[in-house]
C-alpha cells in the first residue's frame, strides 16, 4: 500500500489510506490547532510527507520544509508547489541565525539521536520573540511502562515533564505544554472496539490481518475535529504539544 510517490513505511504518517487515517487526522488536527501560531517566516524541521508544511504554507508568508530523506524532498517538491523544500540535517539547520519566524517540529523529536542538539539548533535560527512549536507522543501512553520505545523508528520518547525540562535546558524560558485527547465521538468509538480503536488497530496489526469491516469504517469516518487539546490532564494525553519561545 503506497500514498502517491511515497511507500507507507511505518515510519511516517501519509495521506489518503484509508487505514492510516485515525492516525493521519491525529496529526492533522494538531496542525490545525497551531495554524494561528504559524505567520511570517516558517521552518518545517522533519516535513515527511509534507501534507503539513502545505496547510501551514496557506498561513505562513513562506515555508521552508527540511528533510534528511532526498526521494522525501522530491516528493514534497512534486506534490506541493507552495512549500519551499530542501535537504538539511535537523541537527546542523543549513540555516543562518536568528531569520525564522516559527520553527514547526511535529511528531519528529522522538526519532532524533541528538535531541538537545536539534533544541539548541531551532533556539539558534529562531528571530527574537519566534517560537518552537513541537508535537510528540506521550510516553506515558505510547509506550506505557517502558523505558524503550515500542516503536522501532523513535530513539526516545518524553512524558510532559522531561519534554518541557529539555525544552527549557536548551534555549528555551517560556514553555507551554498542552496534551492532545479523544474528543466525545472519539470516546464512543473506543468503547465500541474493547475500549480503545488504537489498540484494535495495533492488534490487527501485530496480528497481520485486515481490519474488521466495522473497524475499517470507523477507522476511516475519524476527522481532525474528532481531537481536542487542552492542558488538562497531560499524563493521559496521546501527544504532547510545547509552544516555546
Amino acid at each position: 500500500m503506497t500514498a502517491p510517490g511515497l511507500p507507507l513505511t511505518g515510519e511516517r504518517t501519509v495521506p489518503d489510506v484509508a487505514a492510516e487515517n485515525y492516525w493521519f487526522r491525529r496529526h492533522e488536527a494538531v496542525y490545525l490547532a497551531l495554524l494561528p501560531r504559524c505567520t511570517g517566516m516558517v521552518l518545517e524541521a522533519g516535513c515527511g510527507e509534507g501534507y503539513g508544511a502545505d496547510l501551514v504554507a496557506g498561513h505562513a508568508d513562506r515555508v521552508l520544509a527540511l528533510d534528511h530523506d532526498v526521494p522525501t524532498v522530491q516528493h514534497v517538491a512534486r506534490r506541493y508547489p507552495r512549500v519551499a523544500p530542501a535537504r538539511g540535517n535537523l541537527v546542523a539547520l543549513p540555516v543562518a541565525t536568528g531569520v525564522i519566524d516559527v520553527v514547526v517540529s511535529l511528531q519528529v523529536i522522538e526519532h532524533l539521536w541528538e535531541q538537545e542538539r536539534f533544541v539548541r539548533e531551532c533556539a539558534r535560527v529562531l528571530r527574537p520573540g519566534g517560537e518552537l512549536l513541537v508535537s510528540t507522543p506521550n510516553r506515558l501512553t505510547f509506550s506505557p511502562g517502558r523505558d524503550t520505545p515500542l516503536n522501532p523508528f523513535h530513539s526516545r520518547e518524553f512524558a510532559p515533564a522531561e519534554l518541557e525540562d529539555l525544552l527549557r535546558a536548551d534555549g528555551f524560558d517560556d514553555v507551554e505544554m498542552l496534551g492532545l485527547h479523544h474528543g466525545a465521538r472519539l470516546r464512543e468509538l473506543d468503547a465500541r472496539h474493547g475500549g480503545s480503536i488504537v489498540e484494535a488497530q495495533v492488534a490487527a496489526a501485530l496480528a497481520g490481518t485486515e481490519l474488521s469491516p466495522a473497524l475499517a469504517a470507523d477507522v476511516a469516518s475519524v476527522t481532525a475535529a474528532d481531537f481536542v487539546l487542552h492542558d488538562i490532564a497531560l499524563d493521559d494525553s496521546l501527544d504532547l504539544v510545547a509552544i516555546a519561545g
